[in-house]
Parts: structure tokens; C-alpha cells; sequence
């Protein structure tokens, strides 16, 4: 595919593949990305007569028939109105590929790499990867505000990286004119929820907080240093994007159930994140089987156990002093009753939700004594 006679066509690896080789070459743990190709000189018929499949909405971007790689042709873009959308492209075989590289984020992400090796980064991004800096290509960034969230998803992603004093007096511009008002929920759900699941998590708050988008568009989410030791616990842990949700949006006015709604997070998201609002004091302070009962019947663990782990796993962050091993195993205790069982001794139909509850119960003070007792040992 990549040796037609066509000496105008050529084939560019770009962007995060390129740099995350050079990243692992220069001795940084990087894992590898997926291959995104530039091609310059081509127009659409051509991809199709050489069988390319197009996907591109917005775009000319094709997959390859082989490898299923996207393949775009080589583009400017020219802005039309504010926010994410308002762009208009242009690919054509004269745009080259130092112009479609002029159009990206950060340096860092504007090298590309041609099909026998050579490197080609007309910004500056091998040198910025050396000094450990994000910077921004050219002017062109002010003109999308997702970029700022990418900004501070790498930063997230490069805790070592510092953000260029220039990108950061840009995006702070950006935000008090306004451009970044028109962020669509979803977007800004995309770009924060990938931050939350990288190395570390609280370098893109510091960064949104530093240029103002924190304040202007998530200011009923509250950070503070206890918030943010509680976000390092769980990307340490390699906790999950729902745990760390519900650890960022934890307090929220209204409700984080509420903001992520909005956001248009996942359903399982909201519905961890709601459930350790209205539980996750009773769960930290239960004492007694039927205080257990009662937190283990509102999480629902007869059903949704797994759930619940997740839930034990944000509470722990926030509250490290709490037995969350001895919740799991009380909880555990609580769902083992076979509950078939008690039904089948009940003469009275009525009877039977009643005296399985009262099993549960029993089996939950049974563990519970053997815990005060020091018959069992309790890891927590």
C-alpha cells in the first residue's frame, strides 16, 4: 500500500506514537499508542481506488483495509464560530504536511515520522520532550477550548512536565473571554475523565484551577488538599474512573448525581457516585449488625456486591482509618444466607422476607463476636 509509483502520496505516522517511541527511547515508561497516519498529495478517490474504507464525519479520514489504521488526509482548519464546532477544513493535495502539523495541540504531538524513519517536527516537539515542557504549536490553540482540558490531561499524564509559561498566559486568556462557555457536557466529561484515569490525576486540577477553567465552568465541584490526597490514593491504587468520580465530585452543591448528570457520565458512574453520598458516613460509623444490616440493604450487596466494593474503595480513600476489609467481609457474611433455605422451613408465606432478614442478622452478630472476641484476626 505504501509503495505506489504515485510520487506525490507519502504516508506519515503522527502524534502520540510518535511521541510516547521517543519518550520510551529516552528511558520514560510510556505504553504505546495506537498508529494515526497523515497522508499528503492524496484526495479521496485515491484512497478509494487503493481501498481505503471512509469513516470521517467532519473529515477525510479512512481505514486502512489491512490494519484498520485511520489514515486522514492532511488538512487545515479555519474557525467559524465559537466553541468546539466551529470549525470549516480543508484537505487537499497541496496542503502540506508542515501545515496539517501547524493545526495540532502541543509540540510534543506535532512530530511525525515518514515510512523509512525519519523524524519530521518543524515545531520544536523532539526539544520540548528533552526539557520535559507542554507547549502549544501556534496561536491556533486559542481557537479550540478542548484544548485546554488536553493541556491539563497531559500535564495528568506527564506529572514531570511542566506547561510552558506562554500556553498557560494563553489558556487563561481563553477563559476570561469566554471561549470556553461553549464546551459541550460530553466533551468536557471525555477530556476530564481521561485526566482522572492518568498517573496523576490532581496535575490536571492544579492546571484548570491555574488558568480559571475550574472556576468558571466546574465551580460547584470542590477541590481542597484533602480531596486531592484522597484522588492520589486511588490513582496510586490504580483505582477505577468510577471510584475517582466519585472521589472529585464527592460534595458537590448540587449534588454530585446531579453534576455528573449533567455531564452525561456513565449511569454506573452516577450511580456509585449517589450511592456514596447518602451512605458513606453510615457505612464509615456502623457499630452494630443491625446498623451493618442497614447500610448492606441500601447499597443492595445482595445484588450488587461488586458495586459495592468499588463504594468500600472510595470510602477508604477518604476515610483511611475506616475497616473497609471487615465492611466487605460483614458484607459478605450478610449475602452467604441461603436464603432458600429459611423460606422452605416457613409454614406461613408471610413469614419468610422476616425470618430470612432475622437469619442475615444472626450471622452478621456471629461475625461480629468473633471480631470483638479476638477469635478472629481483623485486617483492615
Amino acid at each position: 500500500m505504501h509503495t505506489d509509483k504515485s510520487k506525490d502520496v507519502k504516508f506519515f505516522i503522527v502524534g502520540g506514537a510518535v511521541r510516547d517511541a521517543l519518550l520510551r527511547k529516552d528511558g520514560l515508561h510510556a505504553p504505546s499508542s495506537d498508529r494515526d497516519w497523515v497522508v499528503t498529495g492524496a484526495t479521496p478517490q485515491w484512497m478509494f481506488e487503493h481501498g481505503f474504507i471512509s469513516v470521517g464525519a467532519d473529515f477525510p479520514v479512512f481505514l486502512h483495509p489491512q490494519t484498520h489504521e485511520e489514515y486522514a488526509l492532511a488538512r487545515t482548519e479555519r474557525k467559524t464560530a465559537r466553541g468546539y464546532h466551529g470549525f470549516r477544513f480543508y484537505a487537499s493535495p497541496d496542503v502540506s504536511l508542515e501545515d496539517d502539523l501547524k493545526r495540532r495541540d502541543l509540540t510534543i504531538n506535532a512530530i511525525a515520522q515518514a515510512t523509512d524513519g525519519t523524524l519530521i517536527d518543524p515545531w520544536g516537539g523532539q526539544n520540548d520532550l528533552r526539557r520535559r515542557i507542554l507547549r502549544h504549536v501556534s496561536p491556533a490553540f486559542a481557537e479550540d477550548p478542548v484544548r485546554i482540558l488536553r493541556l491539563a490531561r497531559f500535564a495528568a499524564r506527564f506529572p514531570d512536565f511542566t506547561v510552558a509559561p506562554e500556553t498557560m498566559s494563553l489558556a487563561c486568556r481563553m477563559v476570561d473571554e469566554g471561549e470556553v462557555d461553549a464546551l459541550v457536557a460530553e466533551r468536557v466529561w471525555k477530556e476530564i475523565s481521561r485526566g482522572l484515569c492518568e498517573k496523576a490525576p490532581v496535575r490536571m486540577i492544579d492546571v484548570l484551577e491555574e488558568c480559571g477553567f475550574w472556576k468558571r465552568c466546574l465551580a460547584a465541584v470542590p477541590v481542597d488538599e484533602q480531596k486531592k490526597k484522597a484522588l492520589t490514593q486511588a490513582a496510586a491504587q490504580s483505582d477505577s474512573l468510577d471510584v475517582r468520580a466519585v472521589l472529585l465530585f464527592a460534595g458537590s452543591t448540587p449534588s454530585a448525581k446531579t453534576i455528573l448528570e449533567s455531564l452525561r457520565a456513565p449511569s454506573q458512574t452516577i450511580s456509585l457516585a449517589d450511592l456514596f453520598e447518602r451512605q458513606h458516613s453510615a457505612a464509615g460509623c456502623a457499630c452494630t449488625a443491625q446498623e451493618y444490616a442497614l447500610v448492606f440493604e441500601k447499597c443492595d450487596c445482595l445484588r450488587r456486591l461488586e458495586r459495592f466494593k468499588e463504594f468500600l474503595r472510595a470510602l477508604k480513600a477518604v476515610q483511611p482509618a475506616c475497616c473497609t476489609k471487615r465492611l466487605l467481609r460483614l458484607a459478605q457474611t450478610w449475602c452467604s444466607v441461603d436464603a432458600g433455605a429459611v423460606a422452605r422451613r416457613q409454614k406461613n408465606p408471610s413469614d419468610i422476607a422476616r425470618a430470612i432478614r432475622t437469619e442475615r442478622l444472626s450471622a452478621l452478630r456471629s461475625e461480629l463476636e468473633k471480631v470483638q472476641t479476638g477469635a478472629q484476626e481483623e485486617p483492615c
